[in-house]
């Protein structure tokens, strides 16, 4: 006989992929929280809302296994009901209505209001920058723009989120107060393409202004940027990012591969020559600049002499941090009518030849940091360490700053100066100064 679930009538948000989706779910419990609902973020509740991602093959993967995971506990009468939203909803609805049925509604990325509906609960207009933040207190994402204009090859994120929709100037300074007076200290901003900001409202490139707004604002210490595009970069950022404490001397911008055959084919607006200048002009605009970059390896047509050229590039560039991805060849993208040549297990040779080469990179920059001291925020405390991050590091993806509490105490949320004492390849070690 079915039991009905004990937590009644409370809603567990999951999570998965990108920080973007952070954001929509935190949006999604404000509302929720807003309408008197009793909302947690991957605790037990008889209500679950899985917020998926669509973006690549272990992504979907990863989705779709959490999706029958808790149908299961939905047969096991362990849960009463399940909705579907995010990327992968909004891309795969038809398939997945067909192939999970027991999903009791499938939303896509921009049906808050009807998934809210779906949930007893209203739309609130009025709640514009209001969330129910889910990081640690001291950071929050600050989601600038939705969608994307590029026209990359590979890439399938405009056919899940639309075209580029900028955030009005004034709606995320209020935002950035809001986020302020509940203690939020770092601001970190994302979007598909930070670059392109400001094109559809204010008919020119506004990160520059955007930032400038963001640092009058009181309690925010800490700002840093992700997801930057090569292509049209504007360089009165660096200009901010030099004369503006408050900016973080700190830039992802995923370059994705430097062969011009395959950035040709990509469709990424650029060369390997224009990259490169591109990169000496934010070195010498701001020396202390960290740079991260993600790139693909295993791109249809990827050659062994590509694959050198860009190993000879990242050992060149000294990259401060750099992730690496194996190509994931996706339905309805322009580079789906390539062929998918490079076999796997070549895929994940060069992923892990690049990663020993930054690993090795890492290590030196690291190495050069002992006895030198940072200011760090602190963002918590695991086993026997309070881990913090300098301003060249982004939480989740960038080195950790490891301080041994049995030694020594810091205040959770807090800046604090750390000396750094020792390194690893992807870890500093230190104490209070």
């Amino acid at each position: 006989m079915r039991t009905k679930s004990l937590k009644k009538n409370k809603i567990n948000v999951v999570t998965l992929g990108c920080s973007k989706n952070v954001y929509d779910s935190e949006v999604l419990m404000g509302q929720l929280r807003a309408n008197n609902k009793e909302v947690a973020h991957e605790e037990e509740g008889n209500v679950v809302v899985i917020n998926t991602c669509g973006f690549i093959a272990n992504a979907k993967e990863e989705s779709v296994n959490t999706i029958l995971d808790y149908v299961q506990r939905k047969e096991a009468g362990d849960v009463d009901k399940v909705f579907v939203t995010g990327c992968l909803s909004e891309r795969y609805k038809p398939d997945l209505e067909k192939e999970i049925p027991n999903v009791d509604e499938y939303f896509g990325t921009s049906d808050l209001p009807n998934l809210l509906k779906a949930l007893g609960a209203d739309y609130k207009h009025e709640l514009i920058g209001e969330r129910l933040t889910t990081t640690p207190k001291n950071y929050a994402y600050l989601k600038i723009a939705e969608g994307c204009d590029r026209p990359c090859s590979f890439c399938a994120i405009p056919l899940m989120r639309g075209k580029h929709r900028s955030t009005p100037i004034e709606e995320l300074v209020a935002e950035a107060e809001k986020l302020a007076a509940n203690g939020v200290k770092e601001l970190i901003l994302i979007a598909q393409d930070l670059t392109y900001y400001g094109l559809d409202l204010y008919k020119k490139r506004n990160l520059a202004e955007l930032l400038q707004a963001l640092a009058k604002v009181a309690g925010i210490e800490w700002i840093r940027l992700h997801y930057a595009f090569p292509t049209g970069f504007p360089m009165d950022v660096l200009e901010v990012m030099r004369n503006e404490p408050k900016i973080c001397n700190y830039i992802d911008i995923p370059l994705q591969h430097i062969s011009d055959a395959i950035l040709k084919s990509m469709r990424r607006g650029t060369t390997q020559a224009k990259t490169t200048k591109l990169l000496k002009d934010f070195r010498e605009a701001v020396p202390e600049m960290a740079i991260r970059t993600t790139l693909i390896v295993g791109y249809p047509g990827e050659t062994e002499e590509d694959f050198e050229t860009l190993k000879q590039w990242v050992e060149d560039m000294r990259f401060e941090r750099l992730g690496c991805f194996t190509y994931s060849h996706e339905e309805n993208t322009h580079a789906y009518n390539l062929e998918d040549d490079v076999p796997e297990e070549v895929k994940q040779e060069r992923a892990n030849i690049i990663m020993e080469i930054q690993s090795q990179i890492s290590w030196e920059l690291n190495q050069e940091k002992i006895g030198k001291t940072f200011r760090c925020i602190i963002d918590r405390k695991e086993g026997n360490h309070f881990v913090g991050r300098t301003e060249f590091d982004s939480p989740d993806v960038d080195n950790e700053v490891l301080i041994d509490a049995t030694k020594h105490y810091v205040k959770i949320g807090d800046f604090t100066n750390i000396k750094i004492t020792d390194a690893s390849d992807y870890d500093l070690f230190g104490e209070p100064a």
